[in-house]
């Protein structure tokens, strides 16, 4: 559990002694002996990351007690339950690394109600081979201010459109007997403006004043913003919103509503602490924190990415693996790729931040090989890829809930041969619609009116064709867009790491344009990919033929499939095939002697791939086994071809 040396303190392990036999004759369960060993072998550690972070302040010991006493009360606090279950994941090691784990992540009201709801459909999931769900913002958070739930009023109460806490409750209760994973967001960075601390803020309250970052003048907010670039610039310009009742200016990162935490103040980490432990303590098996390139700020700089940051990651993941450690937590950090690799963790820390990231990057690239039918970037892009740490793993997904950003460097697009801007302008206009013979039917998303940079929104089903197919009653072209979907989510699943679907993407959901009509939403085009699902109509699945039984049955066996091969769990065992094809894209993936040849066409003719390609990895058997159809392939040499039908792939087996 512990990879950074261990420096014994005689005087800070008195210190802990003295707190946890004071924390033993209060109100809470003795800590077990598991606990003590752990907090005392993460002292040190604990110690000198919040000195890093907080050396300066006048009460720095006494607050890093306080520390010590929240992950002792965290910890008392966690259900019997819980502890057996942190039990059995240490023992496993790395359970977040299996083959056997495929998630969906899904907004309950939009998906099926509410928390209650949920519990019904459960079948579903199982129906689909889905066992991790990661349920979007539930907490409170106002109408018409939510931006989705990530503006929340009341981290500890459930927002009445959902249930209750007992309701969420139950429904972990369920999941966990019937084997499953619950992952859940802990929106870190900001708060509503109508949670207490910032109520108390409007009302003159310093100390919760100095939760936020709150000025009086424009001087510093002008500093600030010399540096800071604009999130929203359309429908929230400018990182700072001026507060009549207290007439002081409050920094607003991403809306003029969502209040910016000062983690340059101790008590603001330590009450985000106590909160990110009662979430642990709900039976949440991965902790998502939100943009948290953003919660370190300081002058002069864009305050994204800053060291500082990642120290506070860093004592926040050791914060968790000592009172809650069968939670795992993911770094919503859609950042470059140079950057992500950061939040795994660097030197000493090397695996010791986040546990988890998005691999936003790739799937990025598997969109710009989609419209270009080529996949040289993509594989440019992997070198750097290549270097996340073992022990940490991505969340891999075609589709998510948010934007599709361009998040690729110029220099990978320049190293396949292309301009970044009139690429990047091409890929826009492709997904938007605008570019001749694009049968894409998604929009630009926060378009940036100065630098022209924008991100695209629309449906994993609406982006591949199938919108536009149906409307012109065009059979081929739904066959074609329907090969589009599968080949994406196929590229995706096998990557190694956890594999997300989104919802509605398992039945070819097509763009819910109804978000125009929603005072609380129109402004916001994301929502178009984020549909209400009809219930009636999913029983088409069940129907052989249509659309929605295509790609459910397809997505069923792909699961199935991956869930069978314990390669491709994410075990630094993934290396990227040269393919000598600029429209394939190709990886292997192996363990021990198996090897799994995983070879995917972007393009929209048949691909012609040389027997060469997968030799360089080793020595072939005489047949290989494709997975997917079923079908042998006897392996020529190298001057001949396997050929791949457009959009298409294969999953070649050397065992058959």
């Amino acid at each position: 559990m512990i990879n950074v040396p261990i420096v014994y303190r005689h005087s800070l392990h008195q210190q802990i002694t003295c707190i946890l036999e004071e924390a033993s004759t209060g109100e809470y369960r003795q800590p077990d002996t598991s606990f003590i060993t752990r907090l005392t072998a993460n002292a040190t550690t604990l110690q000198g990351l919040f000195h890093e972070l907080y050396g300066d302040h006048p009460l720095r010991d006494h607050l890093f007690e306080d520390l010590i006493r929240t992950l002792i009360r965290g910890h008392s606090s966690r259900p019997a339950v819980m502890l057996d279950r942190d039990d059995r994941k240490l023992d496993e090691g790395h359970w977040f690394l299996s083959s056997k784990i495929t998630g969906m992540s899904l907004y309950v009201d939009r998906f099926c109600g509410d928390l209650r709801g949920m519990n019904d459909r459960l079948s579903y999931f199982k129906e689909l081979g889905v066992n991790l769900l990661h349920l979007m913002p539930l907490f409170e958070s106002p109408e018409g201010e939510s931006d989705g739930g990530y503006a929340v009023s009341d981290f500890r109460r459930v927002d009445p459109r959902f249930g209750t806490l007992e309701d969420l409750r139950m429904l972990q209760e369920r999941m966990l007997s019937e084997c499953m994973y619950l992952m859940m967001d802990i929106v870190f960075n900001h708060t509503s403006h109508h949670h207490d601390w910032a109520q108390r803020a409007k009302a003159g309250d310093p100390e919760y004043q100095d939760f936020f970052y709150m000025f009086q003048h424009r001087t510093m907010p002008d500093v600030f913003d010399a540096d800071m670039p604009e999130i929203f610039p359309e429908s929230a310009p400018g990182n700072f919103t001026w507060v009549e009742e207290c007439g002081k200016w409050v920094m607003t990162v991403f809306h003029r509503y969502q209040w910016d935490l000062n983690y340059r103040n101790p008590r603001v980490f330590i009450e985000m602490l106590d909160t990110v432990l009662f979430h642990a303590n709900l039976g949440i098996d991965i902790l998502r924190i939100d943009a948290p390139a953003f919660i370190w700020k300081e002058p002069g700089t864009t305050c994204q990415n800053l060291p500082k940051a990642h120290t506070l990651l860093r004592l926040l993941r050791r914060c968790v693996a000592t009172s809650a450690p069968g939670m795992a937590l993911l770094g919503e950090a859609i950042v470059a790729p140079r950057d992500i690799m950061r939040y795994f963790g660097t030197g000493i820390f090397t695996a010791q931040e986040c546990d988890i990231a998005y691999n936003a990057t790739h799937m990025a690239l598997q969109w710009d090989a989609l419209a270009t039918g080529d996949t040289r970037i993509m594989l440019a892009a992997q070198p750097e890829l290549q270097q996340k740490p073992f022990g940490t793993t991505w969340i891999n997904y075609v589709r998510c809930h948010d934007d599709i950003g361009l998040g690729y460097t110029d220099e990978m697009i320049r190293q396949a041969g292309f301009d970044p801007y009139e690429h990047r302008r091409y890929i826009k206009d492709y997904y938007s619609g605008v570019h001749p013979g694009s049968d894409a039917r998604g929009a630009l998303f926060s378009v940036n009116p100065k630098t022209q940079d924008a991100r695209i929104s629309g449906s994993l089903a609406s982006l591949c064709g199938l919108e536009a197919a149906i409307a012109g009653e065009d059979a081929l072209s739904v066959d074609t867009s329907l090969s589009r979907i599968v080949m994406m989510q196929a590229h995706s699943l096998f990557l190694g790491g956890i594999p997300m679907l989104f919802y509605g993407d398992e039945v070819a959901s097509l763009n819910d344009y109804s978000y125009q009509e929603d005072p609380g939403k129109h402004y916001d085009n994301r929502w178009m990919h984020r549909p209400r699902m009809v219930w009636t109509s999913l029983a088409e699945r069940h129907r052989r033929g249509t659309v929605l039984h295509r790609v459910f049955t397809d997505l069923q066996r792909l699961i199935r499939i991956r869930r069978e091969q314990d390669l491709t769990g994410d075990y630094g065992n993934i290396g990227w095939m040269h393919p000598h094809n600029i429209h394939v894209a190709g990886y292997i993936r192996w363990l021990d002697a198996r090897k799994l040849y995983c070879v995917f066409n972007f393009g929209k003719e048949p691909a012609w791939l040389t027997w060469y390609a997968f030799k360089q990895h080793g020595a072939l058997p005489e047949i290989l086994c494709d997975l997917w159809t079923g079908n042998y392939h006897r392996v020529g040499p190298d001057h001949e071809h396997f050929i791949l039908p457009a959009y298409g792939f294969a999953l070649l087996s050397n065992q058959g």
